[in-house]
């Protein structure tokens, strides 16, 4: 392993400035803010989401921010993909569209595997296709991993195969996505340099999935009902939005250089050991940042079965990106509790989340002096 310790873990403004970005579910949780942050990095984004009508999410349909342009389809639809591909002429892709929830995934096992796996390599061939693009970075989830429950972090090298439609449609993608890169990407130069992308348990404002925990005990708190906890000793890597979403933009900015095909592999991001908590943890953390007690209810305990226990290693990110945590779990649940009072007190949801990208930034700039 190279290390690249020493390089700057602040983004280059001017990299992005009018740089063709194409996202696809870029009105979901991690994508809004995405395609905000880029936005306001003076990026040229290209969106490609399926239809979502909800009017808290960052940016309804009818409101995108300046530089985002929607494209609406469906990753499940070859034509689609590569036709919004082809048509937006990007530099780079970022893909996150998914179905992205555990339980659902158990409700619906072939929609799971349809949008994870074969989505994935629709964009895949897409991309082999369009042929003028220099990086993608493609997201798909800690859950990736065989995991017996073990404590032990995993790291990139670790077993795939998730136990379960999620995490098995997850390590499904990664298959496809390495298969792609050796059989396609690697025989010129100029071909896409491609990679993959392994997050912890992302938190933060503009959330409002089902059955996912951070959103639950927002409308408990919010509607003054108690929140249903599946699996409260369940320890995971918890961490907030935008440290994932800098270390996309980071690798983007390594691929994209004169020694990029060097990063084009896996890659964890995820939280220290010190910030895998369990479930309990969370619910009465978030309880003491929103400044009331959220009451649980054990109605859905061990509906579905998960794993004990999931941490990953991120070791190889730190040391070769440049990329590292800033916001420990305390400061993300606070940052989260933060946004939504924010929203509920009237503020809009993109300049809420604008506010948190740039103080976000200016953290991270402060490491330059």
């Amino acid at each position: 392993m190279t290390s690249n310790e020493g390089m700057p873990p602040y983004l280059d403004r001017a990299f992005w400035e009018g740089r063709r970005v194409f996202i696809t579910g870029h009105t979901g949780f991690q994508g809004s803010w995405l395609s905000l942050w880029l936005a306001d990095l003076g990026a040229e984004v290209v969106g490609f989401s399926l239809s979502d009508d909800n009017p808290a999410n960052l940016f309804p349909h009818d409101r995108n921010p300046p530089h985002v342009e929607t494209v609406w389809g469906d990753v499940r639809d070859p034509a689609a993909i590569a036709e919004a591909l082809n048509a937006a002429a990007p530099s780079i892709v970022v893909h996150l569209a998914a179905q992205a929830l555990l339980p659902r995934s158990y409700r619906d096992p072939v929609e799971t595997f349809a949008t994870n796996v074969m989505g994935t390599v629709h964009l895949l061939e897409a991309i082999r296709k369009a042929g003028t693009l220099q990086a993608a970075v493609l997201v798909t989830s800690d859950k990736c991993y065989r995991n017996p429950g073990s404590p032990v972090p995993f790291s990139e090298e670790a077993v795939l195969g998730g136990y379960d439609p999620y995490g098995s449609s997850k390590a499904c993608a990664e298959i496809a996505i390495g298969a792609y890169r050796a059989s396609f990407m690697n025989a010129e130069d100029r071909a896409c340099r491609i990679a993959s992308v392994r997050p912890g348990n992302v938190i933060g404002g503009g959330d409002w999935s089902e059955n996912r925990l951070v959103p639950d005990l927002v409308r408990a708190a919010q509607n003054d009902l108690p929140v249903s906890i599946r699996n409260p000793d369940g320890v995971r890597p918890w961490q907030h939005v935008l440290e994932p979403l800098h270390g996309y933009l980071l690798l983007a900015e390594r691929l994209c250089g004169a020694n990029g095909a060097r990063f084009a592999e896996e890659w964890n991001l995820g939280p220290a050991d010190e910030d895998c908590r369990p479930v309990s943890y969370i619910v009465e953390r978030f309880a003491t940042a929103w400044g009331r007690a959220v009451a649980t209810s054990a109605e859905n305990r061990g509906a579905i079965p998960e794993a004990a226990t999931l941490r990953i290693d991120s070791t190889k990110a730190i040391a070769r990106l440049g990329w590292r945590r800033r916001l420990n779990l305390d400061a993300a649940i606070d940052w989260t509790a933060e946004w939504h009072r924010r929203h509920l007190n009237g503020e809009t949801p993109q300049q809420i989340a604008l506010d948190q990208i740039r103080r976000y930034q200016n953290e991270v700039s402060d490491e330059r002096d």
